[in-house]
């Protein structure tokens, strides 16, 4: 077996290194479902498809991974992360995004965030929910391309979270296949995850 053979290791810090805070709520553009797809609709005659930056963040708890996700109300789950504006470098956007929701307003507490590659990207053929890991056949216009990108954690670190979500920690077995309550995307990052080989620290 070469070098090339081998997984990529990826570095998981502890659960236990990091701590959880609080800080004022920021809420999301749109309230509702129905209002989330107008307004995709109205962007796009104006800027085409819409890019989204966001983070696959992993740590472990006993040895297994974890991955962060954003929780908000009871059954609504998200990685973290933004649309990408015209003209915007998505990386640099998206460590924006993850520094002003989950770090504390102050310069000392920020997180040197490392966006490495991408890991998963899905595409989302209508202004409808569907979304899937390829672009069907039969379209030629997407909606709206969600990248997702592995990001390293440091070893450890101190989150600031809006009050009106919760930053939760979701075991591997917990995501697998379940699509029910986590969706298509989230349910898959297990398999994601699969090729590389994790050291935890």
């Amino acid at each position: 077996m070469t070098e090339s053979d081998n997984p990529k290791k990826i570095f998981l810090p502890k659960l236990s290194n990091f701590t959880f805070g609080s800080k004022d709520p920021q809420y999301e553009k749109d309230p509702s479902v129905p209002a989330r797809f107008q307004r995709l609709r109205n962007e796009y005659k104006e800027w085409g498809m819409r890019r989204t930056s966001e983070a696959l963040l992993l740590l472990h708890e006993h040895n297994l991974p974890h991955v962060l996700l954003l929780q908000l109300g009871t059954t609504f789950f998200k990685l973290p992360g933004t649309e990408v504006l015209p003209g915007c470098d998505p990386k640099k956007t998206l460590i924006s995004a993850l520094t002003k929701m989950l770090c504390k307003e102050d310069d000392k507490s920020q997180i040197d965030w490392k966006v490495n590659e991408v890991v998963s990207q899905w595409w989302r053929p209508n202004f409808e929910p569907p979304q899937y890991p390829y672009i069907p056949p039969h379209v030629n216009s997407p909606k709206e391309c969600r990248t997702i990108y592995l990001v390293d954690l440091p070893e450890r670190a101190s989150f600031a979270v809006p009050r009106n979500y919760r930053l939760v920690a979701a075991p591997l077995f917990e995501l697998y296949d379940n699509t029910i309550s986590y969706g298509s995307v989230i349910s898959s990052i297990p398999q994601y995850i699969s090729r590389y080989d994790p050291v935890y620290l």
